[in-house]
């Protein structure tokens, strides 16, 4: 078991940027307005990834920029809401996607460093990645609206190289990011090439009922009493910006299979899963660095991100390209979360998961066409586990190498595989003081 830190060397990867512009659909596409629904109107911020590759002598990097612009251009005919705008429809308060064929973004950049001066840091929350996956076009003047996605290609000075992918997260969720890139890769293939998966578009699938009918208590939202209609805006998750440390906090296999064992002590019936041990101890260690002074009897509610799409009735095709994924909060008191059994906590998020139910699912939307509000919770846990950013197939090879890049959410951890030895790692941003205690419960657990 052991904790990663950013290396002050790699938070400076040493870019020069050569080109910043828009990339168009290939052919004309359908002027329209893409409805939103409940579950994208409160995911308005951006998701950076960075995927790394290999020098390959039979696609140097300028080759590589060259096909990755081909194949965005034509895959963003049958996603034409990629090369989209937000806007809010002042009539229902509601965003929604003006695909008006505006264009995503598409840098070309290069690197002092080789991928061997970065070495292990590969697996750190790296301060330099967000170099690698801009979220802006400075080309652009302040008048037009910045595009949804940005895809950058950096190249380092050993051939290899890096696919950077910042995307509003309103566009799609995890599942729907890889489809998007299975698709994007069977295009740059260079000859005609079907589509990976054909996308389904259709987001009124996960429009709220009428009228809605809430049946649950959804503890997991905050109800925010914002006006809704004519002259509202939808509300937004997101959280005050603030200086903050980035680790990585990683469990080898036998980590794994160690709290696996001690989860299957007291839990004889409920399914152990590796991300719930990680997110377990995540919620114990974040909970504790940050409550010095908490009720013993007080409620602590963990929040996980449940992808909804084999649990609706009838279910969602994995070609569904948007936000399929909703969460659920779980809950003990702070004295269950301090002195209980690790097996209770493991158990919570299990039976937490499986109360995903459809019509829990509906209920959700249902309970957010009323109330516009956002999740909360002590501690946001997803997984990016079952993905699979790193099996997808290009022209150069597949990723050797993908990550999530930092960023300022610090209620929000993501669990992902660490790429090299078969163990999981989780980002985790705090300020310094909670992170020096968190870092400390982390390791205790263990002692």
């Amino acid at each position: 078991m052991t904790t990663l830190s950013p290396i002050p060397s790699m938070q400076d990867l040493k870019i020069k940027f050569q080109l910043s512009t828009l990339v168009f659909p290939s052919q004309e596409t359908e002027k329209k307005s893409l409805f939103l629904p409940n579950i994208d109107q409160i995911l308005n911020y951006s998701i950076p990834t960075a995927h790394f590759f290999l020098p390959n002598k039979d696609f140097p990097p300028e080759f590589v920029g060259k096909r990755l612009k081909i194949a965005l251009e034509k895959v963003l005919v049958p996603y034409d809401f990629m090369a989209g705008r937000l806007k809010l429809n002042y009539k229902s308060g509601c965003l929604e996607i003006d695909c008006n064929g505006a264009g995503v973004g598409f840098v070309l950049a290069s690197s002092e460093f080789r991928l061997a001066d970065i070495g292990e840091c590969l697996v750190h929350p790296n301060l330099g990645f967000q170099q690698l996956a801009v979220q802006k076009l400075d080309c652009l003047s302040p008048q037009v609206d910045q595009p949804l996605c940005i895809f950058q290609v950096t190249s380092f000075k050993c051939g290899g190289f890096a696919i950077g992918m910042s995307m509003n997260h309103i566009l799609c969720d995890g599942l729907g990011a890889k489809t998007f890139i299975e698709n994007l890769a069977s295009q740059a293939f260079g000859h005609e090439k079907p589509l990976a998966v054909v996308p389904n578009n259709d987001r009124r699938v996960l429009a709220a009922r009428s009228p809605p009918r809430v049946e649950f208590p959804h503890h997991e939202f905050l109800k925010l009493d914002s006006p809704i209609g004519q002259g509202s805006t939808p509300p937004i998750f997101d959280c005050n910006l603030e200086e903050l440390n980035y680790k990585i906090f990683k469990l080898s296999p036998n980590d794994i299979k160690n709290l696996k064992n001690k989860a299957k002590n007291d839990a004889k019936n409920t399914k152990v899963t590796s991300f719930g041990v990680m997110a377990a101890l995540l919620w114990h260690c974040k909970v504790f660095s940050c409550n010095v002074n908490y009720k013993e009897d007080g409620l602590s509610t963990l929040i996980i991100a449940i992808d909804i799409r084999q649990r609706l009735n009838p279910q969602l095709s994995i070609s569904y390209s948007g936000n399929a994924v909703l969460p659920k909060g779980v809950s003990v008191t702070y004295n269950e979360l301090e002195k209980g059994p690790f097996s209770n906590l493991v158990e919570k998020i299990s039976e937490g998961a499986k109360g995903m139910t459809n019509e829990y699912a509906k209920s959700a939307l249902d309970w957010l066409e009323i109330h516009r509000g956002v999740p909360h919770g002590d501690y946001v846990v997803s997984s990016w586990l079952r993905l699979g950013f790193d099996e997808v197939v290009y022209p150069w090879g597949k990723p050797i190498y993908s990550c999530p890049v930092v960023n300022h959410r610090k209620d929000i951890s993501w669990v992902f595989s660490d790429g090299f030895d078969g163990g999981i790692s989780a980002l985790v941003a705090l300020p310094a003081e909670e992170m020096n205690r968190f870092e400390a419960l982390f390791h205790d657990f263990f002692t």
